[in-house]
């Protein structure tokens, strides 16, 4: 009885312990999870303030009793932000379509197909992410200003249709699925093309469409090589437009305007997001785990 006694009282004791790390564990995450969601809250409340309102503010207010939406009405008034979203969406569209022909070939010629000097190509090939991106900005403008290709959405998008880690990530993914699956293709007469579309992509699905998110992800929030190859309106994106809007837009002064403008530019980015989030972590786990 004595014994059964110390049981529960030892049992109750780690329920005890165990409830307060949980607790501690939660109160820290929930801390946490306000300090990251605080500049996404307060951009959405000064983007529904009007700039008197704003402006008369001498201490920061965290609530407004008067929203107004004329700020999101402004922000596709005073600059063609429309036009932006509709380049982005060119831009990003195209770019990623084309890198993802680039990076699935790549990624089958390193997995399963033999040549001469293969592995010395691949590890050339990895040294290319050690090279600092402020030289390749560099290379790629002066090749893309000797082809005349400024201001123009070939230049935007050239660049930008290659990606050694993606190659990477893809090659250890498809290096995952079974050699055996390939030697038994071969058997029956089935071509590489054929067994790469048949076989290798629906199985790697999960990290194709992770690829793809993450690359949308990237184009939507290009800014510094759209600002270098473009200075004409008709080509800026929605990230170098924000820098438009600013200047020659709502004025430098009116902070709900330009609040309300990146609330717009950025809704998309968070919805995509919150819809494949576990399809990013699952393809990123994924094709990272080799096996």
């Amino acid at each position: 009885m004595d014994n059964q006694d110390n049981f529960d009282r030892i049992e109750k004791q780690a329920k005890r312990r165990k409830a307060v790390k949980n607790a501690v564990i939660y109160v820290f995450l929930g801390i946490w999870g306000l300090m990251v969601l605080f500049p996404f809250y307060w951009m959405i409340l000064s983007s529904v303030k009007s700039y008197s309102a704003y402006s008369s503010e001498y201490v920061p207010k965290f609530f407004t009793l008067s929203p107004t939406m004329q700020n999101y009405a402004d922000a596709f008034t005073a600059v063609p932000l429309g036009k932006y979203f509709a380049n982005t969406l060119i831009f990003t569209l195209c770019t990623t379509l084309l890198m993802m022909v680039v990076i699935i070939l790549a990624a089958f010629a390193f997995a399963r197909m033999e040549f001469r000097g293969k592995n010395i190509v691949f590890a050339l090939f990895l040294s290319l992410m050690m090279i600092p991106n402020e030289l390749v900005i560099i290379t790629n403008y002066v090749t893309i200003t000797d082809l005349g290709l400024r201001n123009t959405f070939t230049g935007l998008i050239l660049p930008s249709v290659t990606s050694v880690f993606y190659i990477y990530l893809l090659k250890e993914n498809f290096e995952a699925i079974p050699e055996e699956l390939y030697k038994a293709a071969k058997v029956d007469g089935t071509s590489d093309f054929k067994y790469l579309v048949r076989v290798m992509l629906p199985i790697s699905q999960p990290t194709l469409v992770t690829i793809v998110i993450l690359k949308v992800i990237e184009c939507w929030n290009s800014y510094v090589w759209p600002r270098l190859v473009t200075d004409d309106q008709n080509y800026f994106l929605v990230s170098n437009g924000i820098q438009e809007i600013r200047e020659n837009g709502f004025g430098r002064e009116n902070i709900p305007a330009m609040m309300a403008a990146v609330v717009v530019i950025s809704l998309p980015l968070i919805v995509l997001f919150l819809i494949f989030r576990k399809k990013i972590m699952a393809g990123v786990s994924r094709g990272g785990t080799k096996g």
